[in-house]
């Protein structure tokens, strides 16, 4: 059976201690966590850092320190969550996120985690094609480190594509699975896989339950996140408006994903690995409990399927 567990990005403002014992609290077996690099978040839910992935790297006694806690709360760490642009047409924040990035795979196998949860990125104003050859020129050497680490990689299959600033294409390539199969072509490395989230099949028209099954030995981590349509909205504004314009983020159970079924397709392929729950519902930012009281709110739902 799966591992249930939280996405820490949700906990900004909470520190590490904080956020582990938050978690504990609630009867979570696992964290994905938040490991963005120090500075100024330029999206919701981004820029949230949990761990210091390079003092991992340069202080043992922290890293120690990090395992240590973790475990004393009987829990493990499912990932190390960081999830930028590295095909941005920015040269300065490609490099910048391809480092942080490589750091967080070498801070990964240090801690025992053995994996990275992250964005494969696009650059928004190219198309398809062209987005496939800057993963061919990019990704290949980020993947051999993640391999010679005993780290995997697992792709959130989110296209980062909300608003204006993410018009027209996008910032994550790697959201269909047409395109899934076209970037396992290209890096068929068994360290590459899926985050998979089944809130953004939703919006974009596919079906999460064929996914699981076709692409069952590259799921290597999942979110339980969810997103309600607005039909009426839809209707005004068609498919081709910016996707927040008919569509919200939701805790599961308050939007349109069928749960049972998308669980009973997880107990079908044996998934045995971690499952987190993503919070990004503007109707509990109001504040501290708010944040808390969306947390209970998803766990209790999903442990209907789960506990």
């Amino acid at each position: 059976m799966l591992h249930f567990g939280l996405l820490t990005a949700i906990l900004d403002g909470w520190n590490f201690e904080e956020a582990v014992d938050t978690a504990a609290e609630m009867g979570f077996e696992c964290l994905e966590v938040a490991c963005w690099p120090a500075g100024k978040a330029e999206r919701r839910y981004a820029g949230v850092s949990h761990i210091d992935a390079e003092r991992v790297l340069e202080d043992d006694a922290y890293a120690d320190y990090v395992k240590n806690y973790v475990e004393s709360k009987s829990m493990h760490i499912s990932s190390l969550a960081f999830y930028p642009n590295a095909l941005d047409s920015d040269v300065a924040k490609r490099e910048a996120a391809i480092a942080h990035l490589k750091a967080l795979i070498k801070a990964s196998a240090k801690l025992g985690v053995g994996m990275v949860t992250t964005f494969i990125g696009r650059d928004q104003a190219k198309t398809v094609e062209e987005n496939l050859e800057l993963v061919k020129e990019i990704w290949p050497p980020i993947i051999a480190l993640a391999e010679e680490n005993n780290v995997k990689v697992a792709i959130e299959n989110c296209p980062m594509l909300f608003g204006k600033d993410q018009w027209p294409g996008g910032q994550n390539l790697m959201c269909t699975p047409a395109l899934f199969r076209k970037l396992f072509e290209i890096l068929p490395s068994p360290n590459f896989g899926i985050n998979f989230d089944p809130s953004h099949y939703v919006w974009q028209q596919m079906d999460y339950i064929r996914t699981i099954y076709e692409f069952k030995d590259k799921i290597f981590h999942i979110h339980f996140k969810d997103i309600k349509l607005y039909p009426e909205k839809l209707a005004e504004c068609g498919v081709l408006a910016y996707p927040l314009d008919y569509m919200s983020p939701k805790i599961p159970g308050l939007g349109d994903v069928n749960w049972s079924a998308f669980v009973s397709a997880l107990n079908d392929i044996r998934y045995n690995g971690d499952a987190v729950i993503e919070v990004e519902d503007k109707a509990f930012e109001g504040s501290r409990e708010d944040i808390l009281k969306s947390i209970r709110l998803s766990k209790h739902y999903l442990d209907n399927y789960i506990g």
